[in-house]
């Protein structure tokens, strides 16, 4: 039991419980419909107002056993380099990096397994080696730490930026300008936990672009990204109105996706470049685009 904060008074029971617990508004709402919420000692609905200084008595669930990798080859997934300290792969589509609550489908951390490579790090089991994350519905070049000094090292580098994250995106329309930089603060969706936006008081979040190819309907830009928030690009592109090819969930046009027969967000990680942990040289890994980006760019291109 314990009292509702001052901040929180006349917020929602799931807005000001996800802020206060760190679990998603869907999560809390789940709680509050079965109950599990009180306050003042009666259920609260979701939709309820908190009140500063009421007793709030929230029952949890018993923890969730951590999701097992699963050691299977992955289609597709192509190993780009490895030595004792790293592995860098071409993720491909409809993958995720690790095992989570709800996927059910491939990951790379399993594919890795399968193939026989080592990841010895500190991470949690089912994330070991991982120290950055694509979209499961994102292609393109990641790396995977082998060693707990490689572990270190790349997560120090994520973490303080040093490391160059490029990325292509095929976006609706015509930027202006054709270069620039969106800076705009980026959290959960303030109605839909499963969806990022732009809001004030959001996590800092930097995108720098470049158009390097203009079509009738849409451009293909070059993006360096100075931060790496979930959906970092698709949430930022859709802001401006110039969503990601393909991505209906922030706002892309259907008919066009259906045109260029895309079934995913138009976005690959086109390169990452960073010093080695074994000995600070610089390196840079690139991956080509996967046919369904490719065969996208050849309609638009046979149109201009």
């Amino acid at each position: 039991m314990l009292p509702v904060p001052d901040g929180l008074d006349g917020m929602r029971v799931d807005a000001g419980l996800a802020k206060l617990l760190g679990l998603s508004r869907t999560a809390v709402a789940d709680l509050a419909g079965e109950g599990h919420v009180l306050l003042d000692g009666a259920p609260a609905g979701k939709s309820d107002r908190l009140v500063a200084g009421g007793l709030l008595e929230v029952t949890l669930p018993e923890p969730q056993e951590p999701p097992q990798v699963v050691a299977e080859p992955v289609e597709g997934l192509v190993v780009l380099h490895e030595d004792d300290d790293i592995v860098v792969v071409n993720k491909p589509v409809g993958v995720a990096v690790h095992p989570s609550p709800g996927w059910e489908g491939p990951t790379v951390v399993g594919g890795l397994a399968a193939a026989g490579l080592r990841i010895s790090t500190s991470g949690a089991a089912e994330r070991q080696g991982v120290v950055h994350r694509l979209d499961a519905g994102t292609t393109g070049v990641m790396v995977v730490a082998k060693s707990e000094h490689a572990y270190t090292v790349l997560k120090r580098a994520f973490k303080e930026r040093t490391v160059e994250k490029r990325y292509h995106a095929l976006v609706q329309g015509h930027p202006d300008p054709m270069r620039g930089t969106i800076d705009a603060p980026i959290d959960r969706h303030p109605k839909h936990d499963y969806k990022f936006a732009v809001v004030a008081g959001g996590r800092p979040s930097v995108t720098h672009y470049e158009v390097i190819e203009a079509f009738r309907a849409a451009s293909l830009a070059d993006i360096k990204l100075e931060t790496g928030r979930t959906h970092q690009i698709r949430v930022h592109f859709s802001a401006l109105r110039h969503p990601c090819v393909g991505d209906l969930t922030y706002g892309a046009d259907p008919v066009l996706a259906r045109r260029l027969g895309v079934t995913r967000q138009w976005l690959h990680a086109r390169a990452l470049a960073f010093a080695h942990p074994a000995d600070g040289r610089w390196v840079e890994f690139t991956s080509d685009y996967p046919a369904d980006l490719a065969h996208a760019l050849e309609i638009l291109r046979a149109e201009s």
